[in-house]
């Protein structure tokens, strides 16, 4: 979405050649692609680990990080992959994005007329509004230190990025559709008068 926005803002001429549906096609089948072999690898890895103690895990998924814990052998390895993961999968798409929103707002504020300024922010709030969520509660789980932090917490953050973000999705991206607002508008102030 972030190269989307960014080719329609920044090199809105040729965007309609470069975003092609074939383009498209592949620029979908690259990111599962890769997201596919990468877990692979680190199934695969953590596969090979011998686990003691309890079975049970204590959370609503199984997360990598709590199958570790389990682990009886050494898990440098896997932990090396986990963070070579992160970096591919976690921050390097977010640099990215950040890169991608600096040229999109130098270009906005490029643009001298204020009315055509104002159509091309709402544009972009909507995904920055579901990436923000995402990464907010991500960063929580994974690149805070562990310690000290309850695992309450870990369950609703995690709760929140893998059910509330795609859940949250939809509801961002319809209110930017006018109709919809006014529907909402006129059903909220219905519901508001009549009590």
């Amino acid at each position: 979405m972030a190269f989307d926005r960014f080719l329609a803002i920044c090199i809105h001429l040729r965007y309609k050649s470069i975003m092609s549906f074939g383009f498209c096609t592949a620029l979908a089948s690259f990111s599962w692609i890769l997201s596919f072999i990468l877990i692979c690898i680190e199934t695969i890895t953590i596969s090979k680990l011998q686990f003691c103690g309890p079975n049970v895990v204590n959370h609503f998924f199984c997360d990598v990080y709590l199958l570790l814990q389990f682990a009886c052998t050494d898990i440098t390895i896997a932990q090396l992959e986990i963070t070579i993961l992160i970096v591919l999968l976690v921050v390097l798409p977010f640099i990215l994005i950040v890169i991608s929103y600096i040229c999109i707002i130098s270009s906005i504020l490029k643009i001298q007329s204020l009315t055509r300024r104002r159509k091309v922010f709402p544009t972009c709030s909507s995904h920055l509004t579901v990436v923000s969520i995402f990464y907010d509660t991500v960063s929580g789980i994974y690149m805070l230190p562990s310690k000290g932090k309850s695992l309450n917490m870990t369950r609703v953050l995690s709760l929140f990025y893998t059910v509330g973000t795609p859940l949250v999705n939809p509801v961002v991206y319809t209110l930017r559709n006018k109709e919809l607002s006014k529907a909402y508008q006129k059903m909220h102030s219905k519901v508001f008068d009549a009590t």
